[in-house]
């Protein structure tokens, strides 16, 4: 591992460590606010929205200049998001406006290790990077619930006062979002130590008709291309779910195992120590050439998905919650590793993991919709967890049986 691939690793951890703890420190802002609580899915839904609409544009926009400066840009474009949050203007549209960063970063994050890697080091990256992601997670998540616990409402802003910024930072959530805007800017100064690569695939032509038309033919491309197909569907599906469940064991752990937000915001964590095994264990076992054989993993997850519906006790329920990690991530590197192939061969590492972004949005989007509807309609939380556990079984299990030997 060599210096410029350590800082690419490097920008990646804090940037996504600023975007799941801000997460939780949205939350709390809109518990804070009294607002209804089915404006929590929905907070995660302005976050992917700016994924689904600019998907045209930041493919090639990605590729047009060299990935780390589009990183730096994304990152600039976080830390205003997170600055106008702690100003005062409602959580749904700052974070929103954080949305924009991340979706303009992540072509660039992604497209890079096909740029700077040979493609039999494409597994191994998706390792780190997924690896790294997921430790960000699982530390956003602790940091996250950390800041907005009642210790640092009581130790840090009641014992030293507020600090003067906006006529003062009094609340937890705040401090939180204050430490936040901090390590944003740590990723933007590791953005201007990633290597300058040379330009890939650049348009010639950069109208939003044009763009629009490019989108649709690669949209098209990846869909009727059969590895292609079975990997977007398999990602999208995984990040739908896996975005829904974060928010599921919220409510959950506050109706069946009886903690608080600050106790629920970290055991959502332990589904990331999973995912980071799995990751792991993929990295090392699964080659590009056999992805497709671990679909079966996916429809094993749903059923694990399932006992949470039985578990009362926050000890069988970390485990539990493990294992739905382990299994995620057994079958998310391989297939991301092979989108990802797929994608640089047939348009362009920018341009195939913006439409990869448009579909695993969309299917957020969705999902997230479907969940904010079962709470409005008063659907207790085992309910809502027996339905989301046979849906991802019964949608993996048709893609196994129409993909499994796409790759024989």
């Amino acid at each position: 591992m060599n210096r410029g691939f350590t800082t690419i690793l490097a920008a990646q951890f804090f940037s996504s460590l600023g975007d799941n703890a801000l997460l939780f420190a949205a939350i709390a802002l809109l518990k804070s606010l009294d607002a209804p609580s089915w404006q929590i899915p929905v907070l995660q839904q302005f976050f992917v929205f700016s994924f689904i609409v600019l998907a045209p544009f930041v493919g090639a926009f990605s590729d047009a200049l060299p990935k780390g400066q589009v990183m730096f840009i994304s990152n600039g474009i976080k830390i205003v998001g997170c600055a106008t949050m702690l100003l005062g203007l409602h959580p749904l549209l700052a974070y929103g406006f954080v949305g924009v960063g991340a979706a303009l970063y992540s072509p660039a994050k992604y497209g890079i290790l096909t740029e700077y890697l040979p493609t039999d080091k494409l597994v191994w990256a998706n390792g780190w990077m997924e690896g790294l992601t997921v430790a960000s997670i699982i530390l956003g998540a602790i940091f996250g619930g950390l800041l907005i616990g009642h210790r640092v409402e009581d130790q840090v802003i009641h014992q030293l006062g507020a600090l003067e910024f906006n006529g003062g930072i009094d609340t937890a959530p705040e401090f939180a979002i204050f430490i936040i805007f901090g390590l944003y800017i740590v990723a933007a100064i590791l953005n201007c130590y990633i290597p300058k690569l040379s330009i890939e695939h650049t348009l010639p032509n950069r109208t939003p008709g044009f763009l629009l038309a490019d989108f649709w033919r690669g949209f098209l491309l990846l869909w009727k291309d059969p590895l292609g197909q079975v990997s977007l569907a398999v990602t999208s599906l995984f990040w739908g779910a896996g975005t829904s469940l974060r928010l599921i064991i919220l409510a959950w752990a506050a109706v069946a195992l009886k903690l608080d937000l600050e106790q629920a915001t970290q055991l959502t964590a332990l589904v990331a120590v999973g995912l980071a095994i799995g990751s792991v264990v993929a990295a090392k076992v699964v080659p590009l050439e056999h992805a497709v054989k671990v679909l079966p993993l996916g429809i094993a997850m749903g059923f694990v998905v399932l006992a949470m519906a039985l578990v009362t006790d926050w000890r069988p329920a970390a485990l539990l919650l493990i294992l739905i990690g382990a299994l995620a991530g057994c079958f998310l590197i391989p297939m991301n590793a092979l989108l990802q192939h797929r994608g640089h061969q047939l348009m362009g590492s920018g341009h195939s993991i913006a439409v990869q972004n448009f579909n695993e949005n969309l299917s957020i989007l969705l999902m997230l919709g479907a969940y904010a509807l079962m709470i409005d309609a008063g659907l207790s939380v085992h309910t809502v967890v027996i339905v989301f556990g046979l849906f991802l079984s019964a949608a993996m299990g048709l893609l196994f049986k129409k993909h499994g030997h796409d790759q024989d």
